[in-house]
Parts: structure tokens; C-alpha cells; sequence
């Protein structure tokens, strides 16, 4: 997909089309993440340092599952 650089204000950006938007599942107001990668740059609806804290929350409370248990008691 061709997306096209305009002026907004002072600054530049690009418009998204609906068909994208719905693809990412965005909205107005939601966050775009733009990842460097070795074949260029990814745009994705998520925070990525995020997902990587989930994910080692998660290998924490399946480890730790009987002591979370406990303590919810």
C-alpha cells in the first residue's frame, strides 16, 4: 500500500486509509508503533516493550502459580 507524506502544520504525516486502519484495528486517538527491522520499518498496534513485559509477567505467575494462588486466598 502507497501512503502519501503531507503537511500538518509545521510538522509532516501520513493518512491512513480506512481499509488500514481496520486492518491494524486502530482508531483515532489509538498509538502506532514503528519498529526498526533489518528489512526496513514495521508499523504495529502494539507496544512492543510492553508485550515483552506481559510476556515475562506471565512465565513469572505460571512458575509462581501456587504462591499467587495463596495469596489471592
Amino acid at each position: 500500500m502507497k501512503l502519501k507524506i503531507t503537511s500538518i502544520g509545521n510538522s509532516a504525516g501520513v493518512i491512513l486509509p480506512k481499509e488500514l486502519l481496520a486492518h491494524l484495528r486502530l482508531e483515532k486517538g489509538d498509538e502506532l508503533y514503528a519498529l526498526e527491522t533489518p528489512d526496513g520499518i514495521k508499523l504495529v498496534a502494539y507496544d512492543p516493550t510492553l508485550a515483552e513485559q506481559m510476556a515475562v509477567a506471565e512465565q513469572i505467575m505460571r512458575k509462581r502459580r501456587t504462591l499467587l494462588h495463596k495469596l489471592a486466598q
